[in-house]
């Protein structure tokens, strides 16, 4: 198994939207660690190695969290599973984790990554994307970053639809309807600005005729 990235958290004893915003004054991100069997723990985390974190593991990518709990450290295996972000700077404000059993199957969304220069673009199609995320289940060191979509070969008029997407071993997707995910549509732009000139010649000619008439 790979070795999994860090993040250090302490525990947080005070609790309420004062002691929040003045440890967010300090650079602090309040927390709550949470996990299956309902364990529930205040937490504080620094916020650049949070960032940093995030950045590398998103919201499907398993990580070690190490709690500081009255001086005493617990490691503990987790996804970042919410981070609300202050909406006028972009700071985050808030983060929830999620304890994982590594040895347990859970259900989680994992983005759609498209690749390939698709023959219908080359040909002036449009690519037109439906869906952005898919709920899969797998054990959480089978959590794929994403998963990849090869548009290569697709033509005007071409789509793929879930049950054409290949998984990872191990990892299977959750749907009830074989929707569309994406589909290289025909461009239709040239054909209606041809048509609103030929509609504007035309109307320019009736209202001269009207004034002609007067």
């Amino acid at each position: 198994m790979a070795e999994l990235l860090k993040l250090n958290v302490q525990e947080r004893t005070q609790l309420g939207k004062g002691p929040n915003r003045r440890l967010r004054m300090t650079g602090m991100v309040p927390g709550i660690y949470y996990d299956a069997k309902g364990t529930n723990i205040p937490v504080q985390v620094k916020m650049i190695p949070l960032q940093k974190i995030y950045a590398a593991v998103g919201n499907s990518q398993v990580f070690e969290l190490v709690l500081d709990k009255s001086g005493k450290t617990e490691t503990m295996p987790a996804l970042l599973w919410r981070v609300r972000n202050e909406p006028v700077k972009g700071f985050p404000e808030h983060v929830d984790f999620f304890g994982v059993d590594l040895t347990k199957e859970l259900k989680v969304a994992v983005h759609f990554e498209i690749v390939g220069d698709s023959k219908g673009v080359k040909l002036g199609g449009q690519l037109e994307q439906y869906r952005d995320t898919i709920e899969v289940v797998c054990k959480p060191m089978d959590i794929p970053e994403s998963i990849i979509i090869d548009i290569t070969e697709l033509d005007i008029m071409d789509s793929i639809h879930i049950e054409d997407v290949k998984f990872p071993e191990g990892v299977t997707p959750v749907f009830d309807d074989n929707y569309a995910v994406l589909a290289i549509a025909a461009m239709r732009e040239e054909e209606d600005e041809e048509g609103d000139g030929e509609e504007g010649e035309t109307a320019e000619v009736e209202v001269i005729g009207e004034a002609e008439s007067e």
